[in-house]
């Protein structure tokens, strides 16, 4: 690894994905561990409201692409605190597993489409046949759903639904920079797929917790 300081996450990122073959073998990304020490926290480079993208140049912190992997990262960090309430042991290894490729999902929004494109920068279908193929297990031991449920339950089950609404919002913001610029299109997949895996979470949780679902019920006038 390079040992000039790094600035952020994202280059602490990229140099670490130039290290690994470009096969991926496994759930989540392969990171061996980081000098932390090479890494400070203020760099001064923001002040002026504009931050750096990977091979991108700067950019105004209210860019489309900031935007979207912004709303990425305040999706992961809220992964973060479900970890702490989420009873299913293997539901908070999901989701610890989803936060490593989210970050990787991050890197790739920061990071514009070039002319001759590293494919080891950008994820690949497997990321998102991957949580097909979750989204599938946990259903498969849900009731059939056949109404609209309202949002809550247990404290697990409601911040899923509540992960799950952060999703769509990210999602809506990556299909407005797509708009504006070229992307990695598996990235709308993968968030698209993510928010139906959260809101199965959700039902899971609830029902391992003993929470009955409610449904919705439309109000007369």
């Amino acid at each position: 690894m390079d040992r000039k300081p790094v600035r952020n996450y994202l280059q602490c990122f990229t140099q670490r994905t130039r290290e690994r073959p470009p096969r991926r073998t496994f759930w989540a990304a392969d990171f061996s561990p980081l000098n932390f020490e090479l890494m400070k926290i203020y760099t001064k480079t923001g002040d002026k409201g504009e931050t750096g993208l990977f091979k991108g140049g700067r950019v105004p912190k209210h860019d489309f692409r900031v935007e979207a992997y912004g709303n990425v990262d305040e999706l992961n960090a809220i992964l973060g605190v479900l970890l702490g309430q989420i009873q299913d042991p293997a539901t908070r290894n999901l989701v610890e597993s989803i936060q490593h490729e989210l970050f990787e999902i991050g890197a790739d929004l920061a990071t514009p489409i070039q002319k001759n494109d590293d494919p080891r920068m950008r994820i690949s279908e497997e990321f998102t046949n991957r949580l097909e193929k979750a989204i599938d297990s946990v259903e498969g031991k849900l009731p059939e759903l056949a109404y609209f449920i309202l949002p809550g339950g247990s404290p697990s089950g409601a911040m899923l639904h509540l992960a799950r609404t952060i999703c769509r919002r990210a999602e809506r913001s990556i299909t407005q920079l797509q708009e504006a610029d070229a992307i990695n299109p598996e990235i709308i997949r993968y968030i698209n797929r993510l928010s139906d895996l959260l809101f199965t979470l959700a039902r899971a949780e609830n029902q391992l917790a003993g929470k009955p679902e409610i449904p919705w019920q439309r109000k007369n006038k």
